[in-house]
C-alpha cells in the first residue's frame, strides 16, 4: 500500500482526447518526495528542450506529498511547465483546496499535453474523468466560470482552476486562479494556449497514512500551536499597520520610495475602510490560520483578497488602497498576476510620460493614472493595439517598442518582472538569491535566514536560544552578525542554500511557505523547519528519513530544476540582478561571490552541475546527457561541499 499519496496520476491528452490513470513508480518518490519534485522529473524525463507553445509541452498540477494528511498547512498544489515569457522552467503555486480534493479523487497529479481543437474544462469525479465543452465559458471571469462549472455540474463542493480572458489570449502575465489563491509566473497562458479553461474536480476517496494514531495526536498539538503562534501565516492581508511594504517597496515602475507614507492617520482610514468592506476572514484547507479576506467594495463583486496583492496596484499607480480594492475586482477575474502586471501598466505610463508611446499608440488615454490603469488592463487582456506588445511582459515589449523603451526595463531578471524594490546596501547572499533563483521571485527563496541583524547583542542571544529552526552554523553566524556588515562569502553560500533547501522542501510536500520557509525570517518561530518535518513525513509516509537525507533530497530537485535550465540555454551571464537594484554595487566582489557559490553546488564557472555532483545526487543520466550534448566534457572534478545540519560555523 502506498501512504500519503495515492501512487497515480492522471494523464491528459488534449490533442487525442485521450485520459488515461497511470500508477507511478515509487522510487521516485524516495528521490523527489513529491509535488514539484517528482513534477520536475516528468518535465526533465519527456520534454526537456520543448517550446512552451507546443503541444509536447506539459502542464503539471500537484498535489504535494503531504497534502490530504492530517499535517496542518499543507494544502500547495504545485504548477510547473516551460514559461513562454522566459523559455525557462516555469515554477507556479496555489494554496485552496484543490490539491487536497485532486488527493481524494485519487490522483497525486494531472499531467496535460497537447492542445484542444476547442475551449474545454476538464472534469474529474473520482474514477469518471471527461474533457467536457467549454464554448458556453469563453470569455468569462475566472471565478464566474468557477460558479458555473459548480452549477453546471448541480455540486458547491467541486473545486475549480481555471482561467480568465487574459489566460484565453495568452497574455504572459496571466495566472491560473482558484478561490483565495492563484498560480502565475508562466502557467496561465500556458493553460491558454492550451484551450483548457478550467479543471474541476471533486474526490470522495479515502487517503491513507502509515501511522495514523501517532500523527493525528501530532497534529492536532501542532495545529493549536500553530493558531497561536503569531510568528506564523501571512500577515499582509491582515495585519493593519502595513508601514513596512510602503517604506521599503517602490512605487510606480519601481522607481520611488516613499518613506513614512503609512502615517497613523492613513492606518485608521484604511482600517475603517477595510472593516467596512470586509465580510469575514478566510483560510484554505486544513490550515487553522485564516490569512485572506473576503471583501466586496461598493460596486464591484465579492472576491477573496491574497497576500501582497493588497498593495501592488495602488502603489504602481499612485493612488491609494481604496484603488487597490477596487481593481483587484477586475484583475482577478481576468486573471492577472498582481505582482507582474502592476509594473507592466506603470512601465507603460512611464514609456507614455517620457515620448516614447504617443496618442497614436494610446487613443483616448486618460489623464488619471488610475483610469489608465483601467484603459490599459482592457488593451492587454484582450491583446488590442499596443496591449498586444505588452501582454508579452515589460522584457519583451521593451524590446519590441524600441527607441530608448529598453531604458525603462530596469527591474527584470531572466526576462521576468522582479518585486518593486530597490535598496542601498548590498547584501551578498541576497545577491545570490537574486542572481542564481530560478523561481524567478525572492519570495520563493528567501526566508529561513532573518534578513536583518538585530542590534542589541542580548535580544540577538535570546533571539538564537529561541530558533529551533536553525541549524547550529547558522546560529553561529547570526551571533557575530551586526548591524550593516556583510556576511562572508562563505557564510552567503550556506544561507543561500539553507533557504533554498526549505523552500524545495516545502514545494514536494505541498506545505505553505507561510509556516515554513518563508517565516524563519520573520521573528524566527517557523512551524515547521528541517528538524521536524521529518518526523511528519515519516509518520504519514512510512519513510525512514533524518534531517539530513530531507535537505540531500531538496538538493537533488534544486540540481533537477538546475539541469532542465541548462539543457534550455540558461548560463552565468543571465545570473545579474537589475543593475539599479543596489545603489553601491561591487561587481569585483559580486563575481567572486557567485563563482564561491559554484563551487559550493558542485557545478561549473557557468553554472552547471558537474558529473560528480549529479552523480552523487543519483542523477547520473543527466550527467550522461550533457556529456553527450556537449555541455559537460565529463572530466570536470568540482563536486558540491557536503554539509551537515549538525555542523559548526567553521572559521
Amino acid at each position: 500500500m502506498r501512504y500519503a499519496e495515492t501512487g497515480y496520476i492522471l494523464e491528459v491528452d488534449l490533442s487525442k482526447g485521450n485520459i488515461e490513470r497511470v500508477e507511478t513508480d515509487p522510487r521516485l518518490t524516495e528521490l523527489h518526495l513529491g509535488g514539484q519534485g517528482t513534477a520536475d522529473r516528468i518535465l526533465y524525463d519527456r520534454c526537456c528542450e520543448a517550446d512552451p507553445f507546443s503541444p509536447d509541452n506539459l502542464l503539471i498540477f500537484s498535489a504535494g506529498l503531504l497534502i490530504g494528511t492530517p499535517v496542518p498547512g499543507t494544502n500547495r498544489t504545485v504548477v510547473n511547465t516551460f514559461s513562454p515569457q522566459t523559455g525557462l522552467h516555469a515554477h507556479s503555486m496555489f494554496g485552496g483546496y484543490f490539491g487536497p480534493e485532486l488527493k481524494h479523487a485519487g490522483y497525486d497529479k494531472i499531467v496535460i499535453r497537447g492542445k484542444a481543437p476547442s475551449l474545454v474544462y476538464l472534469w474529474i469525479n473520482n474514477d469518471k474523468v471527461e474533457i467536457r465543452d467549454a464554448a458556453h465559458l469563453k470569455g468569462k471571469g475566472a471565478q464566474e466560470t468557477a460558479r458555473l462549472i459548480k452549477e453546471e455540474l448541480r455540486d458547491p463542493r467541486v473545486q475549480v482552476a481555471a482561467i480568465g480572458l487574459a489566460g484565453e489570449n495568452k497574455v504572459f502575465v496571466s495566472s491560473i486562479e482558484h478561490s483565495n489563491s492563484s498560480a502565475s509566473r508562466g502557467v496561465g497562458p500556458v493553460m491558454g494556449d492550451k484551450m483548457l479553461k478550467a479543471i474541476a474536480v471533486r474526490g470522495t476517496k479515502d487517503i491513507y497514512v502509515a501511522r495514523p494514531e501517532e500523527l493525528w495526536n501530532l497534529c492536532l498539538k501542532h495545529s493549536k500551536d500553530i493558531y497561536n503562534n503569531p510568528k506564523v501565516g501571512d500577515w499582509m492581508a491582515v495585519e493593519w499597520d502595513d508601514s513596512f511594504h510602503h517604506n521599503n517597496f517602490a512605487w510606480g515602475n519601481a522607481r520611488v520610495r516613499i518613506k513614512d507614507y503609512w502615517s497613523p492617520e492613513l492606518q485608521d482610514r484604511w482600517m475603517n475602510y477595510t472593516l467596512s468592506i470586509r465580510d469575514r476572514l478566510q483560510g484554505c484547507y486544513n490550515c487553522p490560520k485564516h490569512c485572506h479576506l473576503v471583501v466586496k467594495p461598493p460596486g464591484k463583486p465579492r472576491y477573496i483578497l491574497k497576500c501582497y496583492g493588497k498593495d501592488t496596484w495602488h502603489q504602481a499607480a499612485f493612488k491609494e488602497i481604496d484603488f487597490t480594492f477596487d481593481i483587484l475586482a477586475t484583475t482577478q477575474e481576468y486573471g492577472l498576476d498582481n505582482y507582474s502586471t502592476p509594473q507592466l501598466i506603470a512601465f507603460t505610463i512611464e514609456l507614455y510620460d517620457n515620448g516614447i508611446l504617443t496618442d497614436k499608440d494610446l487613443p483616448g488615454f486618460p489623464s488619471d493614472t488610475g483610469e489608465r490603469f483601467y484603459y490599459l488592463i482592457e488593451k492587454i487582456v484582450r491583446r488590442e493595439g499596443i496591449g498586444d506588445v505588452l501582454a508579452d511582459g515589460v522584457y519583451a515589449a521593451a524590446r519590441a517598442i524600441g527607441n530608448g523603451a529598453e531604458v525603462y526595463d530596469h527591474n527584470t531578471m531572466k526576462k521576468f518582472e522582479q518585486l518593486p524594490l530597490k535598496l542601498g546596501m548590498i547584501n551578498y547572499h541576497y545577491f545570490l538569491m537574486y542572481a542564481t533563483g530560478e523561481k524567478m521571485n525572492i519570495t520563493q527563496i528567501e526566508g529561513s535566514y532573518p534578513q536583518d541583524a538585530i542590534r542589541d547583542l542580548e535580544k540577538r542571544k535570546e533571539f538564537v536560544d529561541n530558533w529551533l529552526a536553525a541549524p547550529r552554523r547558522f546560529k553561529e553566524y547570526y551571533l557575530r552578525w551586526e548591524p550593516r556588515q556583510e556576511a562572508t562569502i562563505d557564510e552567503s553560500c550556506n544561507i543561500v542554500d539553507w533557504n533554498e533547501a526549505m523552500h524545495y522542501v516545502d514545494d514536494a510536500i505541498g506545505l505553505c511557505a507561510f509556516v515554513s520557509s518563508f517565516r524563519g525570517q520573520f521573528g524566527g518561530k517557523s512551524a515547521y523547519h528541517i528538524f521536524n518535518i521529518p518526523t511528519y513525513i515519516n509518520l504519514a509516509t512510512g519513510m525512514d528519513l533524518t534531517p539530513d537525507d530531507l535537505w540531500q533530497i531538496s538538493r537533488r530537485n534544486r540540481n533537477l530544476v538546475r539541469a532542465i535550465n541548462v539543457r534550455r540555454g540558461m548560463r552565468r551571464v543571465d545570473e545579474a540582478p537589475p543593475a539599479d537594484h543596489w545603489k553601491k554595487r561591487n561587481p569585483e566582489k559580486e563575481q567572486e561571490t557567485l563563482s564561491a557559490y559554484y563551487r559550493f553546488k558542485g557545478w561549473t564557472q557557468d553554472g552547471i552541475p558537474t558529473k560528480p555532483t549529479l552523480d552523487k545526487l543519483d542523477l547520473g543520466f543527466i550527467a550522461e546527457d550533457f556529456i553527450k550534448m556537449g555541455i559537460l566534457t565529463g572530466e570536470e572534478t568540482e563536486c558540491y561541499r557536503e554539509t551537515s545540519v549538525n555542523d559548526p560555523a567553521g572559521e
